[in-house]
């Protein structure tokens, strides 16, 4: 992935910080929400480690199989049970992994790997890599990450400005419920963490 170093940082925090909530949430509340923050847990962890800057933490050369093993049986099994918003954010990651396959550092070249624009001085720090993956399943991909954060953002507004009293209150308490909340808040977060991983390829 094509990323300036700190924007790699930056992706990892914010995955890790969300996969370790994700993983505090995945023996607490109700089935359906052990398996959603279980789900995101390891979504998160995988993104925060494909994230890992290419210059501080080079990626092994079997990396990207690893990752594709992983969350393709995870894909499989998100299809079987019938999640198809976790199907597809494993189906993104076996992309993006695949992808991985053909960038220098894969390679054993010095130049690009996870951050294609670090890791080199001079003029070679100034080398862009050609795009990874096929422009249009990552346009698609980014397509169907942005209509999801702003579909689950809009759910996480407290409630409808014009409605009564009674209506705002009632949505305030209902904003502030807690960890079903704040799990829907770490879905937005790790759909903007896709969306930037896919912009960098």
């Amino acid at each position: 992935m094509h990323t300036p170093s700190l924007v790699g940082w930056l992706l990892v925090l914010l995955c890790a910080a969300t996969g370790g909530y994700c993983l505090t949430r995945s023996r607490s509340g109700s089935p359906a929400q052990r398996v959603t923050a279980r789900c995101e847990a390891l979504m998160a962890v995988g993104m925060a480690v494909m994230a890992l800057p290419a210059s501080v933490v080079p990626p092994p050369a079997w990396s990207p199989w690893v990752f594709t093993a992983v969350f393709g049986a995870t894909a499989l099994w998100a299809l079987v049970r019938r999640h198809p918003h976790h199907a597809v954010g494993a189906l993104a990651m076996v992309y993006m992994a695949l992808a991985m396959v053909g960038m220098p550092d894969m390679a054993g070249h010095p130049a690009a790997g996870v951050n294609g624009m670090t890791g080199m001085a001079g003029m070679a720090g100034m080398t862009h890599s050609a795009p990874a993956g096929v422009p249009l399943l990552t346009g698609l991909l980014l397509a169907y990450y942005a209509v999801y954060v702003l579909a689950a953002g809009v759910r996480l507004v407290p409630g409808d400005a014009g409605a009564g009293p009674r209506a705002v209150v009632g949505a305030e308490r209902g904003a502030c419920a807690g960890p079903p909340v704040v799990l829907r808040a770490c879905q937005v977060a790790m759909g903007l963490g896709m969306l930037a991983m896919l912009l960098a390829l």
